[in-house]
C-alpha cells in the first residue's frame, strides 16, 4: 500500500521473458506520472515510517490513515520511542482506525526492533518476518518499499490487477492462493530497483484505476493487454465475495468500549462501560474479547483500563 521511500530519477527495467515483461514498463511509467504524494512515500519517512503505514493501511483507507499516521510519527519518530511507552498508549493513539490489535502488534514489533536490532528496522526479509505481528505481506512490503528489494508484494489491489490483467477473471479468490504467489513471483522484474517500483506501481494501479467497483479502463496503461477486458469482462463466477458489516456487530461494541477507555485518564468502572451498549450478553462478550486480545486490562473492583504491560 505504500511505495519505496527512495525515488530514483529513472528506471531501467530488466524484463523477464514472461508475460510480465510487457506489463512492467507501462505500469511503472503510469505510476511515475500519477502516484499520489503520500507522506510514507517521501524519503524522510524512512523504514519506520513505511512500517507504520503498512500496519495502519491494512483494511483501512488512506484518508482515514493520514491524520493518525502523522500524529503517530510526530510522537514516536523511531521504534525505540514507541517501545518506551505502555502498549495501551499505542491503542489510545490508534484512535478509530479499527482493528486495534494492529496497534498492539506494532508496539510489539517496536519493542523487538529496539531489543534485537538496536532500534533500526532490519533490512533482511527474514529478520522482518521474525518480528512479532509481521506476516509475509508486511515483511515483503517493508523490504521492497523501504529498502528497494525484490519481493512479491501481494495486497488486495495487486491481486486484483493480476487476476484481471493476466488471469482474465474479475476478482481474485477470497484468500491468497499458492498459484497467486507463484504468478506474482514469475512476474517480478529481475532488477531489484525495477521490481520495487513494479510492486508499488501495480498496487497504486489497483487502488486508483483497477478498483473493485467501477474500474476506469480508459485510464489504464495496460487496458490493451488486459485479459479480462479482452474477454469481454466476464462476471465473477467464483465463491461469493465476502462483504464487511459493522452495525450491530461485536466489532462495533468493541469499538464503543475502547472509545470510552481511550478517553479516560484513569481506570473506568464497569458501570460506565455498561452504558455504551444496551444488550448485556453481547456487551459482555465484546468486553471479554478485548481482555482476551490484550487490548483491555481488568483490575480489582470492577475497573478496566488500557494495558500497561
Amino acid at each position: 500500500m505504500t511505495a519505496p521511500t527512495h525515488t530514483p530519477s529513472s528506471h531501467t527495467p530488466t524484463m523477464p521473458t514472461s508475460a510480465g515483461g510487457t506489463l512492467h514498463e507501462p505500469v511503472i511509467d503510469w505510476f511515475e506520472a500519477h502516484a499520489r504524494d503520500l507522506p510514507w512515500r517521501r524519503p524522510e519517512a524512512g523504514s519506520w515510517g513505511v512500517m507504520v503505514s503498512e500496519f495502519m493501511l491494512q483494511q483501512t483507507p488512506v484518508n482515514r490513515v493520514l491524520p493518525v499516521y502523522e500524529q503517530w510519527l510526530a510522537r514516536w519518530p523511531r521504534p525505540a520511542d514507541l517501545a518506551k511507552e505502555a502498549p495501551g498508549e499505542a491503542v489510545r493513539a490508534w484512535g478509530r482506525l479499527g482493528y486495534p490489535r494492529r496497534a498492539l502488534r506494532l508496539h510489539g514489533a517496536a519493542v523487538a526492533i529496539t531489543e534485537r536490532h538496536g532500534g533500526d528496522v532490519p533490512t533482511e526479509h527474514a529478520q522482518l518476518l521474525a518480528l512479532p505481528g509481521i506476516g509475509e505481506y508486511t515483511a515483503a512490503a517493508v523490504a521492497s518499499f523501504a529498502y528497494g528489494q525484490r519481493h512479491a508484494v501481494l495486497d488486495t489491489n495487486v491481486r486484483r490487477v493480476l487476476a484481471r490483467a493476466v488471469t482474465g477473471v474479475q476478482y481474485p479468490p477470497n484468500a491468497t492462493t499458492a498459484a497467486e504467489r507463484r504468478l506474482a513471483r514469475e512476474l517480478l522484474p529481475d532488477d531489484e530497483r525495477t521490481a520495487s517500483r513494479w510492486a508499488a506501481a501495480s498496487m497504486e494501479l489497483g487502488a486508483l484505476v483497477c478498483t473493485a467497483k467501477n474500474e476506469t479502463c480508459q485510464r489504464c496503461p495496460i487496458a490493451a493487454q488486459c485479459a479480462w477486458r479482452l474477454a469481454g469482462k466476464p462476471a465473477h463466477e467464483g465463491p461469493a465475495r465476502r462483504g464487511q458489516t459493522y452495525a450491530g456487530t461485536d466489532r462495533q461494541v468493541r469499538g464503543k468500549l475502547l472509545a470510552v477507555l481511550r478517553e479516560a485518564l484513569a481506570p473506568v468502572q464497569q458501570a460506565v462501560l455498561d452504558r455504551v451498549w444496551d444488550e448485556p450478553v453481547q456487551r459482555a462478550r465484546a468486553l471479554d474479547g478485548l481482555v482476551s486480545d490484550g487490548l483491555v486490562e481488568p483490575l480489582p473492583g470492577g475497573l478496566y483500563r488500557l494495558p500497561l504491560t
